[in-house]
């Protein structure tokens, strides 16, 4: 990682975490991905949302997961700070073909995002990951990962559970989602009952995971964007966060 005083500020780091595990065909592997795509080609992500957050920019990047061993990145850490930028992101996720066709692992892919953090070129108030997918993997290997990365600094782990079914929706409730998105707000899930509804989801989710503070003009209802716009917060957890991943910057430099 480069020197600490090098680091780009954001107002958070996300990292996608995108299943493309046997049970998803090709036609819902391209509404996934087509759905993230979506979301950072439209220019009202970055003129109302990622630019109204403090340092008005964000950092993200794309992971495809599916079995044990089996985590691509698929697309790197990026800095979107204009429109331009996110629509460059979106066209990268569009190009990105998928790897995998295995078992479901999220929290090997857990496991996987975690460091990436710590190595790019950016600090971010807020460090969060965000799992899609329609299966469950194996109970205790996803609350290991799940809270070595709370552990290792993360702020948040949100999903996104596809396909309506109660038992997967209860595993991620029970053994992926944790921490707090900011001002409080949980980790949380957002259901797409459908591979087509997913789109819709995902931007909504995206959203409410960026925007730092509520519209000026209005104060959304509850359940607006879920009820979860994130306030910028800077608890001593983030504080001490971002001194590790400077001590950690520096090791790497001196080693």
């Amino acid at each position: 990682s480069a020197n600490a005083a090098t680091l780009t500020s954001v107002d958070i780091e996300l990292s996608l975490l995108v299943d493309v595990s046997g049970s998803i065909d090709a036609n819902e592997f391209n509404l996934q991905k087509q759905g993230y795509a979506d979301v950072f080609s439209d220019a009202s992500l970055f003129n109302n949302f990622i630019s109204k957050g403090k340092e008005g920019k964000i950092a993200v990047n794309y992971i495809y997961w599916s079995g044990s061993t089996q985590q691509q990145e698929a697309v790197g850490w990026t800095l979107i700070d204009s429109v331009q930028a996110s629509q460059n992101f979106a066209d990268a996720i569009k190009a990105a073909s998928r790897p995998f066709l295995g078992g479901t692992s999220p929290g090997s892919a857990i496991d996987f995002a975690t460091p990436l953090f710590s190595n790019n070129q950016f600090d971010g108030e807020r460090q969060v990951i965000d799992v899609s997918g329609d299966g469950i993997g194996i109970a205790s290997n996803t609350t290991n990962a799940r809270d070595n990365a709370l552990n290792a600094g993360i702020d948040a782990i949100n999903g996104i559970v596809i396909g309506g079914s109660s038992s997967v929706k209860d595993f991620y409730e029970n053994n992926v989602i944790a921490g707090v998105n900011g001002d409080g707000n949980p980790g949380f899930i957002v259901e797409a009952n459908t591979f087509e509804d997913f789109g819709n989801a995902i931007d909504n989710k995206i959203k409410a995971e960026i925007i730092l503070t509520p519209p000026t003009t209005s104060i959304p209802e509850p359940g607006t964007i879920f009820g979860l716009i994130a306030v910028a917060g800077f608890g001593v957890n983030s504080i001490a966060k971002r001194k590790y991943k400077t001590i950690l910057c520096l090791n790497q430099k001196d080693s």
